[in-house]
């Protein structure tokens, strides 16, 4: 990093000019102090727009400033989705990228540097929404288990975090950035039967943690060799640094392999599995948008779809009048 901001915005986002790199910058201050935007949604906005000067650059053959923005037609940006399919990316990824573009443009649009209604007469790619891929409740349960990890030649503690933290992916239906997030002082343990996490979009939610999540916790606590102050995550690596979600990840890797599980058994199915079984037993549509602290309820609303599935499977296979 240099001395000078206008050296760091131009570092950002090479091919701008010095004004559209110091809008960019403002660009995603706003999204993280005004839209609470995650880490992980600034740093693909970023990518998205460097993406997008990147491919003015190249066309315009000079700096890509605000008068190039002012400039742009709605062939411009239909140009550039059809680089992106051209290279292979998929149709999700070319939705995410216009909608950040679209949200630049606005933002240069509200300082007098650009126009957004090119950006708006441009109809986004429709994309086939994938349902989730849950786990069979036994095999939740199973990946859960520490027992299941017999044979595993690590140390009998990190065998324990890693069952602990899969536990409350399962258990609450947490995301793994949420798990991670947890301090000790908020572990729910004794006589805490909830957790506290601050999910998308910053929004706080409370979930409840059934007592086998409490023990699993517990027993990991217990193990742990290190020291877990009040104000530090609840869960540390092997040297005694905050956990990463990659260790997880692996650590489903190896249960899938032992267990014989499919590749989509990963750390985020468990929440899919949580949502679904839930639902399966009866429960509110609108309890588990809560719990999942999805903003809408059309977003939970696809468990219902996967539901419908496993019960249509289950009358393929076993009602006498199915085949």
């Amino acid at each position: 990093m240099s001395d000078d901001p206008e050296d760091d915005a131009l570092e950002v986002f090479p091919g701008a000019s010095a004004d559209i790199s110091g809008e960019g910058v403002s660009w995603l201050g706003w999204l993280a102090a005004e839209r609470r935007c995650s880490p992980h949604t600034l740093e693909a906005y970023s990518r998205d727009l460097r993406q997008f000067v990147a491919f003015l650059r190249e066309h315009s053959g000079e700096r890509v400033s605000a008068s190039t923005f002012q400039s742009l037609l709605p062939s411009d940006v239909r140009a550039f989705m059809a680089r992106r399919r051209a290279e292979g990316v998929e149709g999700r990824t070319i939705v995410r990228g216009l909608a950040a573009i679209r949200s630049f443009a606005r933002h240069l649009e509200r300082n007098g540097k650009g126009k957004a209604a090119p950006f708006s007469a441009v109809r986004s790619p429709k994309v086939a929404r994938s349902l989730p891929k849950p786990l069979t409740a036994q095999a939740a349960v199973s990946v859960t288990d520490v027992a299941s990890r017999a044979g595993d030649v690590r140390e009998t503690w990190i065998l324990a975090r890693d069952a602990a933290v899969i536990a409350l992916l399962y258990g609450a239906g947490l995301r793994i950035s949420e798990a991670l997030s947890i301090t000790r002082a908020d572990a729910p343990i004794g006589r805490l039967d909830s957790v506290t996490v601050v999910g998308k979009g910053r929004k706080t939610r409370s979930v409840p943690v059934i007592a086998a999540v409490k023990r699993a916790i517990e027993a990991y606590i217990d193990l742990c060799p290190y020291p877990l102050p009040p104000e530090g995550p609840l869960f540390v690596g092997a040297k005694g640094g905050p956990l990463s979600p990659r260790i997880i990840q692996l650590a489903m890797e190896r249960m899938r392999g032992a267990l014989g599980l499919p590749d989509t058994a990963t750390p985020h199915a468990l929440r899919h599995s949580f949502a679904t079984h839930l639902l399966g037993r009866g429960g509110d549509l609108r309890a588990i948008q809560e719990l999942l602290g999805h903003a809408s309820l059309s977003t939970t609303q696809i468990y219902t779809a996967v539901d419908s599935q496993r019960l249509l499977a289950a009358w393929a296979s076993a009602h006498p009048r199915a085949r």
